[in-house]
């Protein structure tokens, strides 16, 4: 059986990885750099060295007879030390050699130079005898003659020097990255806890114990998270809005299906009357699925480019209600001129009155009033009564809330007045709930044209 491992990509790795690149790469050009500026330095150390011992060089090359006798500071300088010199002249061609040089063999030192004295210093040979020098040039006008000279030194010492620096400058290097490497995991795991921490509260968001991100992270992410926060106030919102839509649609459905029934068991009414009016409230019920659809789809939004005449939809709505509550023998009244109009979408206006006309013909002893009218100030106004026990002050702000209901002896869900006021603040109008002339409650409803 052949196992497979399949690695999962992770943002951290990549970053990771790149970084300590960086800083190795940084790290290792930095030592390269440091070696060669301390070889340079040795380099030009013992340049200056030599430039100081000119004159004992010069005595060396007197006592070869290769410059005159004319001056007493060669012999104030005339020391038994001797150096490893080649003397070139100026197409570095090789015209002496000193004695300690040529007793290494190292005849052809001026040709090799001439190969690499291009090059920047530190100039580094394999000579003749195959040992590796550093080679010096020294460029000095003795006795009115030019002389290149080339002094060197066994590598060596110098190869050790430098062999000891380089390994402690690799070791210290070894440290940095080390502490470096302790540090990316530290910035790491410090870095990454707001995602890993997004990603718990993600979670539950998905769960359903949480609603929504926290808002204290760090400035990277803020714009992340606000987009996030956005995106779940929507999705919840329109979650509520379809479950609303539901909601309204099955509180207005109720009222047209028991309009049916009670179209269905009255027994004045032939097969076609009853045919008619039936097929009257099956189009209301169609009306009202579009509306909520619609009310699902773009959340509520007074649509006043529309308008909708009102007498008309009251007396259907009456006619509707009279079927639904016959029993009571309800006197209803209706003062709105044929003129007045809704300044707003049909389905808004069905719904307003249908839910205050339902409760005021469930509620009422025996009266039911509705009219409707343009204010002095220009606003839309509508007015629905009865002669009923009416709503109790305590109450008056809270029974437009989804679920509240002024009378729990009746049935019914506490749903139509909420969403009368959410569609008379779509409006951007004002819904009061006072005391009527009969006696009950009155509900007026006030929207600016």
């Amino acid at each position: 059986m052949q196992l497979k491992f399949k690695f999962k990509r992770r943002l951290l790795t990549r970053l990771f990885l790149t970084s300590l690149s960086i800083i190795a790469l940084v790290g290792f050009g930095l030592a390269w750099l440091v070696n060669i500026l301390y070889a340079q330095n040795n380099y030009n150390e013992e340049t200056a060295q030599l430039i100081a011992e000119i004159p004992k060089v010069a005595a060396e090359l007197k006592e070869n007879n290769l410059i005159p006798d004319d001056s007493q500071w060669l012999t104030e300088n005339n020391t038994p030390k001797r150096y490893i010199i080649a003397s070139c002249n100026e197409a570095f061609t090789q015209i002496w050699t000193s004695s300690l040089a040529a007793d290494r063999g190292l005849f052809d030192t001026c040709e090799r130079f001439n190969q690499i004295r291009t090059d920047a210093p530190p100039y580094y040979l394999t000579l003749a005898d195959n040992k590796n020098y550093f080679v010096y040039l020294l460029s000095v006008e003795i006795a009115k003659n030019k002389y290149n000279l080339l002094v060197m030194k066994d590598a060596q010492k110098l190869e050790q020097e430098l062999n000891k620096f380089s390994h402690r400058t690799y070791w210290r290097l070894a440290m940095v990255l080390g502490l470096a490497f302790v540090l990316l995991i530290s910035a790491a795991y410090w870095g990454m806890r707001p995602l890993v921490r997004l990603r718990n509260e993600l979670q539950q968001v998905s769960s359903g114990k949480a609603k929504a991100l926290s808002n204290d992270y760090p400035v990277e992410l803020e714009g992340v998270t606000q987009a996030l926060n956005q995106l779940l106030q929507q999705s919840s919102a329109q979650q509520e809005r379809y479950q609303n839509a539901m909601n309204d649609l099955a509180h207005s459905l109720k009222t047209r299906l028991a309009a049916v029934h009670a179209i269905t068991d009255d027994s004045s009414l032939d097969k076609n009357s009853a045919s008619e009016k039936i097929m009257q409230q099956v189009s209301q019920m169609d009306l009202l699925v579009k509306y909520q659809l619609k009310r699902a789809m773009l959340g509520r939004k007074g649509l006043k480019q529309q308008q909708t005449s009102v007498a008309p939809l009251v007396e259907q709505l009456a006619q509707m209600l009279f079927k639904v509550y016959r029993d009571k023998q309800v006197n209803f009244s209706a003062n709105i001129p044929q003129e007045q109009v809704f300044p707003g979408d049909k389905g808004d206006l069905m719904e307003l009155c249908g839910n205050l006309m339902e409760n005021a013909f469930k509620m009422c002893i025996s009266q039911v009033a509705v009219s409707a009218y343009y204010s002095d100030n220009g606003e839309f106004v509508l007015i629905v009564e009865d002669d009923g026990p009416g709503v109790v002050d305590i109450i008056r702000q809270r029974i437009v809330e989804r679920g509240v209901r002024a009378d729990t002896q009746k049935p019914g869900q506490g749903i139509g007045l909420a969403v009368c006021h959410e569609i008379v603040i779509s409006y951007n109008g004002h819904m009061a709930i006072e005391t009527s002339d009969l006696e009950g409650a009155k509900f007026i409803i006030t929207i600016p044209i």
